[in-house]
């Protein structure tokens, strides 16, 4: 047993060291920079972004959109993949295709589509000034709205995938069962399926808000020099003021704040399972 364990160690500690030394090293490097002021360890760095209004409203609105993000794609996601799983099994497959295949056009010509979609001459201000609802034109583009129904049609396939996955484990007669002794629906998704999917929700919902605040084209044309967002406030300081200092502090911000989504997840799944 322990020659086999050792054996196994052996084997892994090549692509471990490469790992560490492609991947894991940079990442510390650039980390450190944030903390580090004329041969010093210190959170100046962080205390000085947050001083500032800018970098503060910057924060919120990511943060804000993140989670609504991760909220409508877990509702819709939920609907969604319980009505994909109910298709017989031909018709579930080519749902599962439908919903897979926006993952397969590049980001950018799916972000670029909004426009077309979201601008001044673009379907929604055409369908609203046909019914009569506006006279002129309304501006979608360049605002939260247009980030957030950016941000949401390119993660939403992710919650999909991931809930259909659980769902499939979802032993066939719960439901039934759960209806035959008299609850509604909404009782029976939250005693139900809720706390029997939690895992699904948890790896999409980790995947969707990780995914909403490290983006950076989506924001980038949608949002513009407007909508300023962690992610595209990261590029400008690197390519345009040349200031690493913040950038990694940009960046050590973006990963706790992945790391925080995942282990809240976790433990709302945990507490409501426990109910």
């Amino acid at each position: 047993m322990f020659q086999n364990r050792a054996e196994a160690l052996a084997l892994a500690l090549p692509a471990a060291v490469f790992a560490s030394v492609v991947f894991l090293l940079p990442v510390v490097l650039l980390l450190s920079e944030g903390f580090r002021h004329a041969d010093q360890w210190t959170i100046s760095a962080y205390v000085d972004f947050f001083s500032s209004s800018l970098n503060r409203t910057v924060f919120l609105r990511t943060l804000k959109l993140g989670v609504l993000v991760t909220a409508s794609a877990a509702v819709i996601g939920y609907a969604t993949a319980y009505a994909i799983i109910s298709l017989p099994p031909t018709a579930k497959g080519r749902m599962i295709g439908l919903v897979v295949l926006p993952l397969m056009i590049s980001p950018v010509a799916r972000t670029y589509a909004w426009i077309v979609i979201l601008g001044r001459t673009g379907i929604i201000n055409q369908a609203l000034q046909m019914v009569g609802l506006t006279d002129e034109p309304v501006r979608i583009l360049f605002s939260e709205t247009a980030v957030f129904i950016g941000l949401l049609q390119l993660f939403l396939p992710l919650m999909v995938i991931s809930l259909i996955s659980a769902l499939e484990n979802l032993p066939k007669d719960a439901v039934p069962a759960a209806r035959v002794l008299g609850a509604n629906w909404f009782q029976v998704f939250t005693k139900v399926i809720l706390p029997l999917t939690r895992e699904g929700l948890v790896v999409g919902g980790t995947l969707v808000f990780t995914g909403s605040m490290t983006a950076y084209i989506t924001p980038a044309i949608l949002g513009g020099s407007k909508v300023l967002m962690l992610e595209t406030l990261l590029y400008q300081q690197v390519t345009v003021t040349n200031n690493f200092v913040s950038a990694s502090v940009i960046a050590f911000i973006l990963i706790v704040m992945s790391f925080a989504a995942n282990i809240l997840l976790r433990r709302l799944a945990t507490a409501r399972s426990a109910k």
